[in-house]
């Protein structure tokens, strides 16, 4: 081995079980398992390589362009040689990512602080040079005979997560270039960039400006998606760091997916509802029907206990933030608005037929009956009725008194609870 091999080949001593924690803590690092996972065909290998690696059974760990290398035991002590193979980049992909790199001076600090910020993988990606492994990038060579990744590589690939969280110049590493190597060739296209930019630059003021309101046409509006989109699903073999609630991580997720397909398609219309308060947003992941431990959670943190919450996710699928304030506030009407009320109330029945209604605020009673009347502020009218002893929504608004008063008594189970002619 020369000495040049030798610089650019690392050796890690064997690292401590991993009981009880994660082998990804970073991004890059769970990219790398990710790449692993969906490259083997057989999950119960992945599981013998977790048990492997949990259990301290990799030895030093050897990392060289194209290759990693490890001596793994089997749970009975007995010794395979295991290796990881990934291509290297080419000299021109080098070329790429280094100049690349240079001209973003984030990219240098972040790689200086053991850092891969994402910015750098998906610049690099889109100038051709994928940095990070995918689908059927690591392949395995084991002593055990395995055509697959086996449970010694996979421990192997676990291993080297938790190298790769705490330096990403591993990967680089693999990828062909060592540490030292790589920060002289930033050094030098830094330098280069720097004499090259001594000279002016930019335009005349004067023309920037004149040529300011000549701009491209805008792009089309994008086509609605007929269903919102669906989150990945967090039940992977990593436990979640401490205070993350998956379930609920899960059905945020898929609430706001749902969220962001409406306001896309109000965008669309032209149209947008007013935003949501804290309070409000609650009773809308609500209507989502989270799980048990979730709708608690929301039950008090929304301050209204699961009943009151219950009634508020059906106003809310009723009608949104207008019915929610319907079922909330109860507001004096004054001027106009208890003229036009009263005016509706009158010619909505004929006179024989005319419930009789006892009135506090925006809410008509039925005398003697388990329904209500409850006028919004935009002038339509709500159905309401009693149910265990609390007001319940009904139904839809309607312009029409007479017509919310009959979803009224249908869902209070009785449609001949209103007395005839008083």
């Amino acid at each position: 081995m020369t000495r040049h091999d030798e610089d650019r080949e690392r050796t890690f001593a064997a690292l401590p079980p991993a009981h009880g924690r994660g082998f990804a803590q970073t991004w890059w690092g769970q990219a790398w398992l990710k790449a692993l996972e969906d490259t083997a065909l057989d999950s119960a290998q992945l599981k013998t390589g977790r048990r492997l690696a949990r259990a301290g059974a990799v030895g030093a760990v050897s990392v060289r362009p194209g290759r990693l290398t490890a001596v793994v035991q089997d749970r009975d002590r007995t010794p395979h040689r295991a290796d990881v193979l990934l291509s290297e980049l080419t000299p021109e992909q080098w070329d790429q990512l280094l100049d690349m790199t240079v001209e973003r001076a984030g990219h240098v600090a972040a790689l200086l602080d053991r850092e891969m910020p994402p910015h750098l993988v998906e610049d690099a990606a889109a100038a051709g040079v994928e940095l990070l492994p995918g689908l059927g990038d690591l392949e395995p060579e084991c002593g055990c005979g395995a055509w697959d990744h086996c449970g010694h590589t996979a421990a192997l690939c676990y291993q080297v997560a938790r190298l790769l969280d705490q330096d990403p110049f591993v990967l680089l590493l693999m990828r062909g270039r060592d540490e030292a190597t790589l920060l002289g060739d930033l050094q030098s296209r830094s330098g280069a960039s720097a004499a090259e930019s001594s000279e002016p630059e930019g335009v005349d003021a004067a023309e920037a400006y004149a040529a300011g309101d000549i701009l491209p046409p805008l792009p089309a509006l994008p086509e609605l998606p007929d269903e919102p989109g669906l989150p990945p699903s967090l039940d992977t073999e990593t436990p979640p760091a401490a205070g993350v609630d998956p379930a609920a991580l899960e059905f945020l997720a898929a609430r706001t997916a749902v969220q962001a397909h409406r306001l896309l398609a109000e965008a669309l219309r032209g149209s947008w509802d007013t935003e949501p308060t804290v309070a409000q947003d609650a009773v809308r992941l609500a209507a989502g029907d989270p799980a048990g431990e979730v709708a608690g959670r929301l039950a008090g943190g929304s301050g209204r206990g699961r009943e009151g919450l219950a009634a508020a996710v059906r106003a809310w699928r009723l009608g949104g933030t207008d019915a929610l304030s319907v079922l909330d506030e109860e507001w004096r009407v004054e001027g106009e608005a208890v003229a036009r009320a009263r005016a509706a109330l009158e010619s909505a029945w004929d006179a024989d037929e005319r419930p009789e209604l006892r009135a506090r605020g925006n809410r008509w009673t039925v005398v003697g009956a388990p329904v209500q009347l409850r006028l919004g502020r935009d002038g339509r009218w709500w159905p309401y009725h009693r149910e265990r002893g609390r007001w319940m929504p009904s139904g839809g608004a309607a312009q029409d008194p007479a017509t919310a008063l009959t979803s009224a008594e249908l869902a209070a189970g009785d449609g001949s609870a209103l007395p005839s002619g008083q």
